[in-house]
């Protein structure tokens, strides 16, 4: 298990890697083949392979990275609306300082959350665009991205594009179409641990830069520890990963299929092209807070708010992006079966609980005959 790695690695892996004693040389070893596993799995070089401390810090990173390097070409960030907020803040904030909001395209998407095509290739095409960002599949409402036509538009425009994949590595097919690749530990059962992969021969620099460090993409010297975990999660999940997810693809489909049928509800991402592991909800007449407190008090973990943001129980800007209902949201991401032994049966007391709890909620809050 990676937790038992995590456990035994500190025991071996505790040295800095970056010096040349008996125990930081043991260290690197140990980091050298994490970074290979790793590759190994995403079918990248080692060495286009760095581990940044979240993968959050790693998008930004990224994002950073791409626009730094071609800054004498312009300043302007091309991304969708339902960008995680680690791509969407920092570039609204650059947009205010500079007193110029054309430095953020904000590119709209429909109602399943998809990328309006047109709307991107028109954002491409405005002088000075020099990054484009684009999630390979939305970790809240699941819909998948089409990546391979997207980046296509960047590249005729000279534009790298980030992919963000912290919600589908490890969960479903590594995405092919990308410059810059950002992953998440956590997606397939590992720690926390930024994935930050660069492609060879795409233009990247940080204006902070440590060569000794990362490739010179961080200031951080990562835990090898955490790195030799997430190597060994993968390991794991890459052994049952299209069972895995044949199995959460089906279970979904029920979560969906329950929630449908309570009155005042919409379930919102495509119902087929999408992860196979997560769904979103919301009903009519009830606020995100009140349904996750009463799914809470009856035995389910599940989330409001933003997957894209800190769960902060605020109005979900992806759902007010594709023009749904945005309050009483419910947010349900599956764990791997082997973090959770007895999912299946998890999920089918989950799905009978659904309508029973939101009328509970509206019950309380006297909203149940409207």
């Amino acid at each position: 298990m990676a937790r038992d790695t995590l456990l035994a690695a500190a025991e071996v892996g505790w040295a800095d890697p970056a010096r040349l004693h008996a125990e930081g040389r043991q260290a690197r070893a140990l980091l050298d083949r994490s970074r290979e596993v790793v590759a190994a799995g995403l079918g990248v070089r080692p060495s286009e392979v760095s581990f940044l401390p979240s993968g959050p810090t790693a998008l930004a990173r990224a994002v950073d990275g791409v626009s730094y390097a071609a800054r004498r070409r312009g300043a302007r960030t091309v991304a969708s609306a339902v960008e995680h907020s680690a791509v969407l803040v920092p570039g609204r904030a650059r947009a205010a300082a500079a007193e110029d909001p054309a430095l953020l395209a904000e590119v709209g998407v429909d109602r399943a959350g998809r990328l309006d095509l047109d709307a991107w290739r028109a954002a491409l095409a405005v002088p000075g665009s020099v990054v484009a960002v684009l999630q390979s599949a939305n970790g809240e409402v699941g819909t998948r991205q089409p990546l391979a036509t997207a980046r296509d538009a960047a590249a005729a425009h000279g534009t790298p594009l980030v992919v963000d994949a912290m919600a589908s590595l490890g969960r479903d097919d590594v995405p092919a179409a990308w410059d810059v690749l950002v992953g998440d530990a956590r997606s397939w059962g590992g720690p926390p641990l930024g994935i930050l992969v660069v492609r060879e021969g795409v233009r990247w620099q940080w204006s902070q830069a440590r060569a000794d460090v990362e490739h010179g993409r961080s200031d951080v010297t990562p835990w090898v520890p955490l790195a030799l975990a997430a190597a060994e999660a993968w390991q794991q999940s890459a052994a049952t990963r299209d069972d895995d997810a044949r199995t959460a693809h089906a279970l979904v489909d029920e979560i969906r299929a329950a929630a449908a049928a309570v009155p005042d509800t919409e379930v919102v991402g495509d119902p087929d092209d999408r992860l196979p592991h997560v769904v979103t909800f919301s009903s009519l007449y009830v606020d995100g807070e009140a349904v996750v407190g009463a799914f809470d008090a009856a035995g389910f973990a599940v989330a409001s708010g933003s997957a894209c943001t800190s769960s902060t129980l605020e109005p979900s800007h992806v759902l007010a992006a594709m023009g749904v209902l945005t309050h009483g949201n419910v947010r349900v991401t599956l764990p791997l079966p082997a973090v959770s032994p007895a999912l299946a049966d998890d999920v089918a007391a989950f799905t009978a609980a659904i309508g029973p709890t939101v009328r509970g909620v509206r019950d309380q809050l006297g909203v149940a005959d409207l």
